[in-house]
């Protein structure tokens, strides 16, 4: 193969970890907020808490434990963590290939 699809491939591998990392870092920020009781009426606060709402939309709610902060963080965190692994699943994919 030549040099310059190999520089391409690793190029797209580095964007989708990115992606992962920041779509990660934004739930992970959240759950901190969360559990450190955020002012949500901070424009950057509620931002955060929106944007990581859409991003775990899939998982918010999937568990059901009596406390909040529980619930916040595996369901948030589920989707932390399927970003991150999907992510970085894909890109080692890419890098091989």
């Amino acid at each position: 193969m030549s040099t310059r699809h190999r520089s391409g491939s690793n190029q797209a591998a580095t964007v989708i970890v990115v992606i992962a990392d920041v779509m990660a870092a934004i739930i992970g920020l959240w759950i901190i907020m969360y559990l450190l009781d955020a002012n949500r009426a901070n424009d950057l606060v509620a931002w955060v808490a929106d944007a990581a709402r859409f991003l775990a939309g899939w998982s918010y709610d999937l568990f059901t434990f009596d406390e909040a902060w529980a619930r916040v963080v595996m369901g948030y965190g589920l989707a932390a963590v399927v970003y991150l692994f999907i992510g970085h699943l894909i890109a080692g994919r890419i890098r091989r290939g």
